[in-house]
């Protein structure tokens, strides 16, 4: 008689719940459709893993999100956050509906002029703008953000240099009560910074001063942060107007709304405590209706929002490649989709749901990526059918981040794909190839031949 093999004991939890006999009820219904267009038939057509926008999604999203700030504020206007998704397809959709372009570097302003968007209706953020950019920004009469001292006496100079005016704003930064404070960007309001950088730009008389903007954090949970802030950027607004007899043109809320995304290690849901987009605008518009601007001198609220307005929109769609146990006992799935695409698995609980019908046998699984890579883990435990190998499954609101953090590391960035209005699809990027990459590449000609030697 042969003697077992030893297999380590372990103890797993038992989830609660009331099982059937056929084991515990998944609760995790299956996507098979996207828009009325089949999971398994797009993957067969564009391959895995596959990133799929759905247009309907985006535009129904910016209409709700407009609704809510037009009927509690007289003037409101969006601008796009091109970082949070600068694909060319994505940003025309909103440009369609109506939004500016937000952008925070060189790169982001070419592709926003690109885009067809004219420079005054581009706002340029961000801590790093070269001379050039500035330059360039000044003459497309675009609204430039003032990050920090430096910048503004550069733009000081630059003034002297050229026939236009520079439209400028600053960045404020504060405390809201809640922290950590993002106070590296801006100037800050508390201490007095933000006062002392606009009366140095009133003073020059070298630039006009329409607007003030903050961006107080991401992925904001308390809408009553936003008021407190409004209240503040109101009060310099006032400030002003008393001093100065100068009228803003418009307040930048700038954006970090939360998306219905889960964030690691949260006791409930995103859908359940992320705020809507009701509460966001009843915070900050009764904060600026009901300060001490003159009814008549009411700004512009320009609002920078972009997570909240894609995350929906995004879905990842991926396959199946293996099962096993790992030493401690726990089941492990492996799917083609790893960190490299889906970025924002570092800091979301993703919602994974198969394509297909399910039995309802479940267990806690780690879901991993296909890197060689130990950091490549897109759920560390969460309560899972039992995948087999070449199941399909989908990744829910992925729309922000992902596509503009994704990098190709081992594997090759797939392809994305719209969903338009009416359900058709179109290529929006095309899955990278070996000739992707190489075509930015030089090898010198010393390198070009490499002759191994027979041992």
């Amino acid at each position: 008689m042969n003697k077992l093999t030893f297999e380590r004991p372990f103890i797993k939890k038992i989830k609660a719940g009331v099982p059937s006999k056929f084991g515990m009820n998944t609760g995790i219904e299956a996507i098979t459709h996207i828009d009325g267009v089949s999971v398994t038939q797009l993957l067969e057509k564009y391959g895995s893993p596959l990133f799929v926008i759905s247009e309907k999604t985006i535009r129904n999203t910016y209409r709700e999100a407009k609704r809510a700030f037009n009927t509690r504020y007289p003037k409101v206007q969006f601008a796009w956050s091109y970082k949070t998704n600068y694909l060319n397809a994505v940003c025309q959709v909103f440009h369609q509906e109506g939004a500016w372009a937000e952008v925070v570097s060189g790169f982001e302003y070419e592709k926003a002029l690109s885009n067809g968007i004219s420079g005054r209706h581009i706002i340029f953020n961000g801590p790093e703008k070269s001379e050039e950019e500035l330059t360039k920004a000044i003459q497309h009469s675009s609204l430039i953000h003032i990050d920090h001292f430096d910048e503004l006496f550069t733009l000081i100079e630059l003034s002297e240099r050229t026939s236009e005016i520079p439209k400028v704003a600053i960045r404020v930064n504060m405390d809201t009560g809640v922290y950590p404070i993002w106070d590296r960007f801006g100037f800050n309001y508390e201490n007095g910074e933000a006062w002392d950088a606009l009366n140095r730009i009133m003073l020059s008389k070298k630039m006009n001063l329409v607007g003030l903007h903050t961006h107080i954090g991401t992925y904001m949970l308390s809408h009553d942060a936003y008021r407190i802030a409004a209240m503040k950027l109101a009060d310099l607004v006032v400030g002003l107007d008393k001093k100065y007899n100068h009228s803003i043109q418009y307040i930048d809320m700038g954006g970090g709304f939360a998306s219905k995304n889960t964030l690691k290690g949260a006791y409930y849901s995103g859908s359940d405590t992320a705020p809507s987009f009701n509460d966001y605008a009843e915070a900050i518009s009764s904060a600026i209706i009901n300060s001490q601007i003159h009814p008549d001198k009411l700004p512009m609220l320009i609002l920078e929002t972009g997570r909240a307005l894609i995350d929906d929109a995004g879905y990842l769609l991926s396959t199946i490649v293996a099962n096993k146990r790992l030493s401690d006992g726990r089941r492990a799935t492996i799917m083609d989709a790893g960190v490299n695409i889906l970025f924002t698995s570092f800091w979301y609980d993703h919602q994974i749901h198969p394509a297909q019908t399910m039995s309802q046998n479940t267990e806690e699984t780690s879901i991993y990526g296909p890197l060689c890579m130990n950091i490549d883990v897109i759920r560390d435990a969460a309560i899972m059918p039992l995948y087999r190998k070449g199941d399909k499954v989908v990744i829910k609101r992925v729309g922000a981040y992902n596509l503009t953090q994704w990098m190709q590391f081992i594997h090759m960035r797939p392809a994305v794909i719209m969903i338009d209005s009416d359900g058709n699809t179109h290529m929006i990027r095309d899955r990278e190839t070996l000739q992707t990459l190489n075509q930015l590449e030089h090898t010198p000609a010393h390198l070009r031949q490499t002759i191994l030697q027979e041992s």
